[in-house]
């Protein structure tokens, strides 16, 4: 049954891939430089990263039973795209440590595990979710732009329903959130490199993200040169594109410069065990890659390839998108205002040692990294502890 699903994910990758660059977009954006770079030639070296979580079991999060799914998923059917032999970082794949699909991360992090599939009946295939989605590139940014879509009051909370018309403003009153202009704020590494795929060591976190806020977010970003083909992988604190207030594996790509949608918009999931929009532990560090590889670009997180994008995503908009000519590593918030009260990273600011960070970013076939470092606002800083290794991050204006 599982293979079957999985075959006929693949024969429908057509009509994937035509309907997700058919699909109109409801966000119109506007671009500004970024700030210079700051001085990072004094830079210390990085120390090494802390992912450990003391944990002990909890029953809402109980390991599956590991029949053969591991062998149907290393089988191949006609036509379906097969992973590399190996990760981004060299090692064999293995199953994720995985709880019981529909836990919470905090039922994850006390069981010492990594990720569980985010709906309750154990479904594998990610579900399109439209959400802001912000952007960087080597010269530029996105800042602002407008939507019709309202950040949702936590539970419990006014059963007023959020407006999705209010115009301009970008305060939460005491019954509706403004729905119309989003601002986003970036702690960003990059650096134009020609490659073949990138992986880093992420900090997961669940910062505080505001009731009046979209999301937080820290990502792994490999572009084409111009910064208008994007792939991306990372986790989100969104109550929009999630429903709730735990931290979630994404994906994402661009193609053209246009948004798509979070985590399936031609997306192809291969792994049976964790799916784009799975919940994951938090405090903990985990490796995250994307990697060319026979005509797909294909995510892998913590001991597993996840999925991929078909590069006739693109090749179907007369591009060709096959290696990098940017990378990109960083924090980003989604806010209704210049001055959000949302946590990014873990909500501690880079001056101290146990802020979030993105470490030990390495290229596949690529120059030797040298990320330029910097921020976009005031609101939250960066520390760069060497050229593949920074903390980021902060509380918040608030």
């Amino acid at each position: 049954m599982l293979k079957s699903r999985r075959g006929l994910l693949a024969a429908g990758l057509a009509v994937a891939v035509v309907g997700a660059l058919g699909a109109a977009s409801t966000l119109s954006a506007g671009a500004e430089q970024i700030p210079g770079a700051p001085d990072t030639s004094a830079a210390v070296a990085a120390a090494p990263d802390s992912s450990a979580v003391a944990a002990a079991p909890d029953s809402t999060a109980a390991a599956p039973d590991s029949s053969a799914d591991a062998a149907a998923q290393e089988s191949s059917t006609a036509g379906q795209l097969a992973p590399p032999p190996v990760l981004p970082w060299g090692a064999q794949p293995s199953k994720i440590r995985n709880g019981k699909p529909g836990a919470s991360s905090s039922a994850l992090r006390a069981a010492g595990l990594a990720a569980a599939l985010p709906d309750a009946n154990g479904s594998t295939t990610p579900q399109p979710k439209y959400g802001p989605k912000g952007r960087t590139s080597r010269t530029t940014f996105l800042k602002n732009e407008r939507t019709n879509i309202a950040p949702p009051v936590p539970a419990p909370a006014s059963s007023t329903t959020a407006s999705s018309t209010t115009a301009s403003s970008t305060t939460a009153s005491s019954t509706t959130l403004a729905a119309s202009e989003v601002t986003y704020l970036y702690n960003v590494g990059s650096q134009a490199a020609a490659t073949d795929g990138v992986y880093a060591n992420m900090t997961i976190s669940k910062p505080d993200l505001s009731t009046s806020d979209y999301h937080t977010l820290g990502e792994l970003a490999l572009q084409s040169a111009d910064g208008r083909q994007i792939v991306e992988v990372g986790w989100n604190v969104d109550r929009v594109v999630n429903g709730d207030d735990d931290p979630h594996l994404f994906v994402y790509h661009w193609v053209n410069r246009t948004s798509s949608c979070y985590n399936s918009c031609g997306f192809v999931p291969y792994s049976l065990n964790v799916t784009a929009g799975s919940t994951l532990s938090y405090d903990v560090t985990k490796k995250f890659g994307i990697q060319y590889f026979q005509g797909a670009w294909w995510i892998a997180f913590d001991s597993e390839w996840i999925g991929f994008f078909p590069e006739a995503l693109w090749n179907l908009s007369g591009v060709t998108f096959n290696r990098s000519g940017l990378v990109q590593v960083f924090g980003e918030v989604a806010a209704t205002s210049s001055s959000p009260c949302t946590e990014m990273g873990n909500g501690e600011t880079p001056d101290n040692e146990s802020a979030a960070r993105m470490a030990s970013v390495t290229y596949l076939n690529g120059p030797t990294v040298s990320l330029n470092i910097r921020t976009t606002t005031s609101v939250y800083s960066v520390n760069a502890l060497s050229g593949r290794t920074f903390r980021y991050g902060g509380p918040g204006a608030c």
